[in-house]
């Protein structure tokens, strides 16, 4: 059962009474004549192979409000894209699939990459890039939810509450990010978000000092869910990390650019499991080691962007500080999880500490070496600067891939 607790600088938007989704699905289709909906839904063509993707396509064919669906597909043949026309092709609302590996679009990266303004990397962040540009361009929704296509646990109500405080013309609300325990198979996860982002957010106040900042960041239940939902007129001017910073880079973003009172967290789901990344201890260009690498530089940056002036030393000095941090964390897991009769192998939890306490100064060895690094794409704003009829291009593109490759 979810409490009432208001931490943190950002409004929390508690599961309280367990509303039955037909009363929230009827208040939203009633909000959708004034606030056009949309799902923005970032995939690998071999999610479509998995058992969450089927799951998901059923669940989202019986969304009554949604306006527009837009589905950013990466690592696809031509033929694998057909195969994804298909697959899709079941929904009954407005739905098109960028091909990201595709010609057009590839041509269209190539011309953005010569003015300096492609995303630097493949990836998640490069894939929403696109659809959130290709969603600015066709204008079809005011209030777009993202959320993962890895989910096995997945029901439409998770997007319901997702995008419900965007929805709500009574809300003020620009941004929303979903949170939702990391519990399956009787097991306690998120290791990334329990055993590095909060010690590490804890240990950096220690060593540097306080910061709005990073209070900010702590205050948010689930830093690093890929459920989040806003405003069209965000997207103009966030600038998003290609690597697997998204989902920290996508919250600074947002404080960079609004109030807290136009941020919140919403309680989306009472279970959730998903496809889990192997730690992979030996290679740091992959797995866990890699998003743990990536979230540590983020915020490294956004914070000398704030004034903080990193050295060797503080990096030494932070690593001992987390480390101590994040043992005691691992106690309290520990307990939490013998309580609920759940299970946590605490050798496991203290190698993961172990490996991010090397990351972190790894990160900080990487951050220090590359003071020129351009790890943001650039704004759509900017890149219609640059290129004014870029929507309409990017528009086309998709319309002519979806001609060329759908069934007659």
């Amino acid at each position: 059962m979810a409490d009432f607790h208001q931490g943190g600088s950002v409004a929390t938007l508690h599961n309280l009474t367990r509303r039955p989704l037909e009363d929230l699905e009827a208040e939203l289709t009633n909000f959708a004549k004034k606030r056009p909906m949309g799902l923005l839904l970032p995939c690998l063509f071999s999610e479509l192979e998995t058992v969450a993707m089927p799951r998901i396509l059923k669940e989202i064919k019986k969304v009554p409000y949604l306006d527009q669906i837009v589905i950013g597909l990466d690592r696809a043949t031509a033929s694998q894209y057909e195969e994804a026309i298909s697959f899709f092709g079941e929904l009954p609302q407005h739905h098109r699939i960028l091909w990201n590996d595709g010609p057009r679009l590839r041509a269209l990266d190539a011309e953005l990459a010569e003015q300096g303004l492609a995303p630097a990397e493949e990836g998640k962040g490069r894939n929403v890039w696109y659809c959130l540009g290709y969603m600015l361009a066709t204008e079809k929704a005011e209030a777009i939810a993202l959320h993962d296509c890895d989910i096995i646990t997945y029901d439409r109500s998770l997007l319901a509450r997702l995008i419900y405080p965007m929805a709500n013309p009574q809300f003020s609300y620009q941004f929303a990010k979903g949170y939702y325990p990391r519990i399956a198979d009787g097991s306690l996860n998120g290791r990334v978000t329990r055993l590095l982002v909060t010690p590490l957010l804890r240990s950096l106040e220690q060593v540097i000092g306080p910061s709005e900042y990073l209070t900010y960041l702590d205050g948010f239940r689930y830093p690093l869910s890929g459920e989040f939902s806003f405003r069209k007129g965000v997207i103009p001017d966030i600038r998003l990390p290609s690597d697997w910073g998204l989902e920290m880079g996508t919250l600074s973003e947002m404080f960079r650019n609004y109030a807290n009172n136009k941020l919140c967290q919403v309680d989306i789901a009472e279970v959730y499991d998903h496809k889990h990344q192997d730690i992979s201890v030996e290679d740091r260009a992959h797995g866990l080691s890699k998003m743990s690498i990536d979230i540590c530089k983020l915020v490294y940056r956004k914070m000398a962007v704030m004034g903080t002036v990193f050295s060797k030393e503080i990096f030494r000095t932070l690593k001992a500080a987390y480390f101590r941090n994040a043992l005691d964390f691992v106690e309290r897991y520990k307990n939490d999880a013998v309580m609920n009769g759940l299970d946590l192998d605490v050798h496991k939890e203290e190698e993961a500490v172990e490996l991010f306490a090397e990351n972190i100064i790894a990160a900080g060895k990487m951050f220090l070496s590359s003071p020129h690094e351009k790890p943001f794409i650039p704004s759509w704003s900017r890149v219609r600067s640059a290129i004014p009829d870029i929507y309409g291009r990017l528009v086309d593109a998709v319309e002519e891939d979806q001609a060329q490759f759908s069934k007659s």
